[in-house]
């Protein structure tokens, strides 16, 4: 590789942003700004229940455990209230009016051809009971589930048959011994999901934290491999200034004159990479005195590849623009104007002063 193709790689390495670079940070932005539910946690966190919380944030692992383990805990506790309730269901059906509610509607039976198109759920004693022994997974899970169940039995009965009905005043007069006993089990139950909802909420809370962990962690690694890669760039500057020829004379004359050409924007990114390799440069002054033989050859390597690119999109810009219309808003924007002239001064020295460096060579 000869040695001006080699300043073409370096140079482009060091003045252009690395593909990797760039999915790294879009894997950043992307895990950022990921759709997470967050909980309503303003509770919590006003009362100063979950204050502190923060210095220590468990991992996703540790999370998932505790998680288990008070599912399983909750389970035990509801499996509790369920027993407690079959005292009360135990109660009730041991009344001397509950036998017409043990078993299911015999429908055919007793000739009720319009039961189903009254009732649209149907519910006994019987297929309460199974529901609350079953193992296989398809039995009750909350107490208010039998509850709604028991009700369904009364309300069924009372909705078929008539007020002044044997059964109806029956269920009526059961549904009310069955409510009084259910009251004294509702504080309990009111307990149990009171607590439920407060560890629901505190295991959300945690879980937002350790996402935000997981975010604060993948930000510090990125930020290290931003350094190491900025050590890496820093190393191809040198390599840069080691391995490339240096500009001649007639190049810096020629990037003088290509910096005239520049638009006022362009001319303003010309100078931006000035300024990188000199902080003192005064890059956004009004007025700017730029020498090109004082600068290092690594900058004059990347203005010359920058003012190229600068000017190629330039050319093709202007072949589909209308000059016309371009001097025209030159001409009734005072900012654009003085942006013009102030490049054109910029580029009229540097070209006095490469001109002036190239007829005193010894200087």
């Amino acid at each position: 590789m000869q040695s001006n193709e080699l300043c073409d790689v370096l140079t482009t390495c060091c003045s252009c942003p690395s593909t990797y670079l760039e999915q790294r940070v879009n894997e950043l932005e992307k895990f950022l700004n990921t759709s997470i539910k967050q909980p309503n946690t303003s509770k919590n966190t006003s009362s100063g229940k979950h204050k502190g919380k923060d210095k220590h944030v468990p991992g996703f692992k540790k999370l998932q455990q505790e998680a288990s383990r008070r599912e399983a805990a909750a389970a035990k506790r509801m499996q509790e209230l369920m027993r407690q309730f079959g005292t009360i269901l135990r109660q009730i059906t041991q009344h001397k009016w509950a036998w017409p509610f043990m078993q299911p509607v015999d429908v055919e039976g007793l000739g009720l051809h319009d039961y189903y198109e009254i009732i649209d759920r149907p519910m006994d004693f019987s297929t309460i009971k199974n529901q609350m022994e079953a193992t296989d997974g398809a039995g009750y899970k909350h107490v208010r589930e039998i509850c709604a169940d028991v009700r369904l039995v009364f309300k069924n009965a009372m909705k078929y048959n008539d007020d002044k009905s044997d059964v109806h005043l029956m269920a009526k007069t059961l549904l009310e011994k069955f409510e009084e006993k259910w009251l004294q089990l509702l504080p309990k139950v009111n307990e149990e999901e009171k607590r439920r909802e407060e560890e629901e909420a505190e295991a959300q809370l945690n879980m937002q934290l350790a996402q935000e962990s997981a975010h604060a962690k993948l930000a510090r690694d990125l930020c290290n491999e931003l350094y190491e890669v900025d050590t890496h760039v820093e190393e191809l500057r040198e390599m840069v200034v080691r391995r490339c020829r240096k500009i001649s004379i007639e190049e810096k004359i020629n990037l003088g004159i290509a910096l005239t050409k520049l638009s006022p924007d362009d001319l303003s990114k010309a100078l931006e990479i000035v300024a990188q390799s000199n902080p003192l440069f005064p890059a956004s002054a009004e007025e700017v005195e730029l020498d090109i033989d004082a600068q290092s050859e690594l900058t004059l390597w990347r203005l010359k590849f920058f003012v190229k690119d600068a000017l190629e999109v330039q050319g093709k810009s202007s072949s589909k623009g209308d000059n016309s219309k371009s001097a025209n808003v030159a001409a009734t924007n005072p900012n654009i104007s003085a942006a013009s002239k102030r490049k054109r001064e910029i580029c009229d020295a540097l070209v006095k002063n490469a001109k002036k460096r190239n007829k005193n060579p010894s200087k």
